[in-house]
């Protein structure tokens, strides 16, 4: 009785889901992001074709699938955000979950850049001509061309190519020459924040409202231009360069790096939104359908944007008259340069333009709400309606101020000089940080928390226990996996580049330092909560490890891991955790 009570009111305070399919739209369209568009179809292509898919889908069942149901389960169980989640699970690694939090806002200052690219083609997509279409333009180049015999050669550049570079960027030579602020672009960057904040600002009961539409529309999209993609000359010959095996790759350790990779990317593994999301289920919940749905998804829909990107390029390729090798890219350059180029040689070309800029719009604003729902879930756990009463009495405004302030942090990147900046946080917060984090969130809850406890807290919550298979992935294949990443993207580290520019020292060391801003999160949080423990170094290590989980199992543990075979009466860090214990469960 009295855990119930205690659970309808951690409902009434935090707030649930309406319904399921809320929560399920939520967690797709933040799963399903620009990456999936322009990241792994081009990854597919390089990595053996369709042999690819044989790594893809081995680590999607052997990493991906298993971390999704662990961090939701995390979520759902301890019904916090990533930070207050991952000290009850280890008081010593909660300096993890802020981490994730940190990741998470850094990339939401930027990763709104793309999605303001989108409504600038988007709003440009209007003209009567597509100003991409053609070089007779007051801000053309000289070696400006849309001609298939001169985009062959190695000094001119493609209409589109030109149009992304003198209008949409105007970049200058390097970082260090940051030139002016681009005022219409900015002005799209307002917008998109402003779009972002209206999603975002009454918490979980707006997002679940907009996730309807941006969840669902770009399937809808995807498949439209998939039928409209086959019909076009040369369609053929990009789906078999998709598709067709290459199966010496399998043999290549850095295909099978690479499909793990893509796989915790994709899903979203360790930026914490999974965890705040599912921190506003019912506690029984069906995580296990849930997570197969969710990764199922995802995975269908990348194999479904890889068909709709390569039998564009090769239209493209027909057109220009060159290989598909030769056309295939990656990263915004598909979507800003490549695809553009397409519509180009379409009928009615503004009406397909605007709704592919339009899906993108709703794919990557997904993504972005939901980094910026989890540091606002962060913000009101760790501050327990205190301060933010005080200073924030509604949650708009907390909302308001974390959207100001990311919008503010991210201003650079809209000048001439942007894009080296862009490229550069995008290098060291979401490839160099990613693993590290990842494999410490592991560590914390499957090792020192243990998989057969999360086990026990999921049959807790649901009746039923996870399958052994499960327990293995957690406790050994995803940390292995994650390790090797790990050590791999160490022994390949290159320092960032842009094309053919590479960064100059300083700006490789402000990249570091961005990415330390969140992995220091770790050494950090462990010795402010071993100095906050009393009784000896080795006393407040064993006591930091132990779980704050107020259930009959986990007060068992806190007795015999604290209990002294030498004196009959308990150590002070005993004390300490009774006490913790009973502060923190009371009614």
């Amino acid at each position: 009785m009295v855990q119930q009570k205690h659970e309808e009111a951690v409902r009434v305070e935090r707030g649930e889901w309406k319904s399921k399919s809320q929560f399920l739209l939520a967690c797709v369209g933040y799963a399903v992001g620009l990456g999936n568009i322009w990241r792994f179809p081009y990854l597919c292509f390089k990595s053996g074709g369709g042999a690819f898919i044989i790594p893809y889908l081995t680590m999607l069942v052997l990493c991906g699938i298993p971390l999704l149901y662990l961090e939701m389960a995390i979520g759902q169980y301890t019904r916090y955000g990533p930070v207050h989640a991952l000290e009850m699970i280890c008081p010593l690694m909660k300096g993890v979950g802020l981490a994730t939090v940190v990741i998470s806002f850094i990339l939401c200052t930027y990763y709104n850049v793309v999605i303001t690219w989108a409504i600038y083609y988007f709003f440009n997509s209007f003209n009567a001509n597509l100003p991409w279409q053609s070089c007779n333009e007051t801000w053309s180049s000289p070696n400006c061309s849309v001609s298939s015999n001169d985009t062959a050669n190695n000094w001119t550049v493609s209409s589109t190519q030109d149009f992304f570079d003198q209008v949409v960027l105007k970049k200058t030579e390097g970082i260090h020459d940051m030139g002016n602020m681009q005022w219409k672009v900015f002005g799209c960057f307002v917008l998109a924040w402003v779009l972002c904040y209206l999603c975002i600002s009454k918490g979980i009961k707006s997002v679940g409202k907009v996730v309807y539409a941006t969840a669902t529309f770009p399937y809808l999209i995807l498949i439209i231009l998939l039928v409209v993609g086959c019909t076009l000359p040369g369609a053929r010959s990009g789906v078999i360069y998709f598709i067709k095996p290459v199966w010496s790759e399998l043999l290549n350790v850095e295909v099978w790096v690479n499909a793990a990779a893509q796989n915790f990317n994709s899903i979203g593994i360790a930026f914490g939104s999974l965890i705040a999301f599912s921190s506003y289920n019912r506690r029984d919940n069906n995580i296990l359908r849930d997570t197969l749905c969710i990764a199922c998804i995802n995975s269908g829909t990348s194999l479904l944007a890889g068909f709709v990107i390569f039998s564009a390029m090769g239209h493209m390729a027909h057109v220009l008259g060159k290989e598909v090798a030769q056309v295939a890219t990656e990263g915004p350059e598909l979507v800003f340069i490549v695809y553009p180029q397409i519509f180009s040689n379409l009928p009615v070309p503004q009406l397909w333009s605007a709704i592919f800029f339009l899906m993108l719009i709703c794919m990557g604003i997904d993504s972005q709400f939901a980094m910026i729902e989890v540091v606002n879930t962060t913000l009101s756990d760790v501050w327990d309606g205190k301060l933010l009463t005080k200073y924030f009495k509604r949650k708009e405004l907390l909302a308001l101020f974390v959207c100001v302030i990311a919008f503010l942090i991210g201003i650079p990147n809209l000048m001439q000089g942007g894009i080296y900046v862009f490229t550069l946080l995008d290098n060291y917060t979401a490839i160099v940080s990613l693993m590290f984090l990842a494999f410490f969130e592991v560590v914390a809850i499957c090792w020192i928390f243990g998989g057969r406890r999360v086990a026990k807290c999921v049959k807790e919550m649901t009746g039923t226990a996870p399958s052994k298979f499960f327990v293995v992935c957690w406790v050994v294949c995803a940390p292995l996996l994650i390790g090797v990443i790990l050590i791999f993207s160490i022994v390949k580290y290159k320092p960032a580049h842009y094309g053919s520019y590479v960064y100059p020292a300083w700006a490789d060391g402000l990249g570091w330092l961005v990415a330390l801003c969140s992995m220091l999160c770790v050494p950090i949080g462990a010795l402010v909560t071993i100095l906050s423990l009393k009784g000896s170094f080795w006393q407040r290590l064993k006591l930091s490890i132990i779980p704050r989980l107020k259930t009959d199992e986990f007060d068992d543990d806190v007795m015999k891991s604290v209990s002294s075979k030498e004196s009959d009466s308990p150590p002070p860090y005993a004390t300490e955790t009774a006490t913790f214990l009973s502060n923190n469960t009371k009614v």
